[in-house]
């Protein structure tokens, strides 16, 4: 298994909606694997595929904790089919806008219909830490990040950080 190269905001990609993938097969489970390992490695607790610069929607989420067993859930294809009016808020980051977080609101609950890693249909209720979760991945799958649920000024700082972050990378030292 191979770790990707993770897409920062302000970069184009992550405001492409992804799309539906056909088959579960070997290839795609490789890519599952992949990604896991890279959001593992970064570290965080779910990666969408177009935050490795892939447009497919493909989701691996583990919210487990550090001395846990893991727990990985492969969503492909997933739609989200119920929210709840309940809301509820949690400090949300995003690995492709590494070192910003901000508290969003989100509602409480939702139902998911996914692909699992094995090609079988299935529907998932979660709720707490997971729905946020979900919510905050498959808005990956549809160009949304969560800064667009913040005011514009906010938004616009943050992202105005990493582009300088990004330059500062760029810059060759001698």
């Amino acid at each position: 298994m191979s770790k990707k190269k993770i897409v920062i905001e302000p970069d184009p990609i992550l405001r492409k909606k992804s799309v539906p993938l056909d088959t579960v097969d070997d290839n795609l489970r490789k890519l599952m694997d992949d990604m896991l390992d890279t959001m593992y490695a970064a570290p965080g607790i779910g990666l969408a595929a177009v935050q490795v610069g892939i447009l497919k929607r493909l989701v691996v989420i583990d919210i487990s904790k550090e001395n846990e067993k893991k727990k990985p859930i492969f969503l492909v294809n997933p739609k989200i089919v119920l929210r709840s009016k309940k809301t509820s808020i949690y400090e949300e980051g995003c690995l492709s806008l590494p070192g910003h977080f901000a508290e969003i609101e989100r509602p409480k609950e939702c139902e998911v219909n996914y692909i699992d890693y094995h090609g079988k249909e299935r529907k998932l209720k979660a709720k707490g830490l997971l729905s946020t979760c979900i919510q905050h991945e498959v808005d990956h799958l549809d160009g949304v990040l969560f800064v667009d649920y913040l005011s514009k000024l906010k938004r616009d700082m943050i992202i105005k950080k990493l582009v300088r972050q990004k330059k500062e990378i760029g810059k060759i030292v001698i």
